[in-house]
């Protein structure tokens, strides 16, 4: 299933996608994409129910993002060893971890706003995971069975930030608008391999990243499992996996965002985003 949701900022409604096109209701199914809504018993009932029955929305609007009530949002640094190798770093012998904060959190299509004072606004097209049940000290062979699907993350970047302004990453990352979520949150029955999936991104119609899940250092059960080992995964829970080659900083020379451009990215079976940069004195 494709789930969704839409609707204004803050104002959002449950959905899902259905195969005919159209966008369907989930209000009277579920309070919203998040929580207990996100466990398998909870999908296996949508999955079992008349979707053809689910009341059509003629005019759905803006997209939000994917799932809401977020509790962490975790990042994975340097997955990707020719991502690494763009960066002029190592590639890592045991998953490098950091925090976003979830006040990034946007739709898919929402503006980005450029910081204050930022000169090095980059991006990174992601593969996002999301969680669906507790999830503490399990196995890399029960990993997946914790996912409730996969969507597509921006993990937005300011480089002077991240790395050029001392202690950690986060603040780098957490800007407002740094993090569109979306279009779906694709269940995982959907994506039987995670580790095959294509993803793109491109700014004013350049494709600047290009790249597979298959180059990923560590996949997603072994990181849904790495990660549990530190701290109990709970319903809702992001875990953006890293980021392919192509990010403005590995261009030589690098080349940032700037008010009034688009990005456009996508990953296979998951949907396409597509955000304007604005600057932040007009936000």
């Amino acid at each position: 299933m494709k789930l969704l949701r839409y609707g204004p900022p803050g104002g959002e409604l449950p959905g899902l996608l259905h195969t005919d096109g159209t966008v369907r209701s989930l209000a009277k199914m579920v309070d919203d994409l998040a929580g207990s809504a996100l466990s398998n018993s909870s999908l296996e009932s949508l999955r079992q129910s008349n979707l053809d029955d689910l009341p059509v929305v003629e005019a759905p609007g803006r997209l939000g993002p994917c799932v809401t009530g977020v509790g962490k949002f975790l990042c994975v640094g340097l997955n990707y060893s020719d991502h690494a190798a763009e960066s002029g770093m190592d590639v890592p012998a045991e998953p490098v971890l950091f925090m976003k904060a979830t006040s990034a959190i946007v739709g898919p299509n929402d503006d980005v706003v450029i910081p204050k004072d930022s000169t090095k606004t980059d991006w990174e097209v992601e593969l996002g995971i999301v969680i669906g049940e507790p999830a503490s000290h399990v196995s890399e062979q029960d990993a997946l069975n914790y996912v409730a699907g996969y969507c597509v993350v921006n993990d937005l970047s300011e480089r002077e930030f991240q790395l050029e302004r001392c202690g950690q990453w986060v603040k780098g990352k957490s800007c407002d608008t740094f993090a569109p979520l979306g279009p779906y949150l694709v269940t995982r029955d959907e994506i039987p391999n995670p580790q095959d999936l294509a993803l793109w991104l491109e700014v004013d119609g350049h494709r600047y990243q290009d790249g597979s899940t298959q180059t990923m250092v560590f996949g997603v059960a072994e990181l849904v499992s790495y990660i549990s080992r530190f701290m109990t995964l709970h319903p809702g829970d992001i875990i953006s996996t890293g980021t392919p080659p192509g990010v403005g900083l590995g261009q030589k020379p690098p080349v940032y965002l700037r008010p009034g451009q688009t990005m456009t990215l996508g990953i296979d079976g998951l949907g396409q985003q597509s955000q304007t940069t604005v600057a932040w004195e007009n936000a």
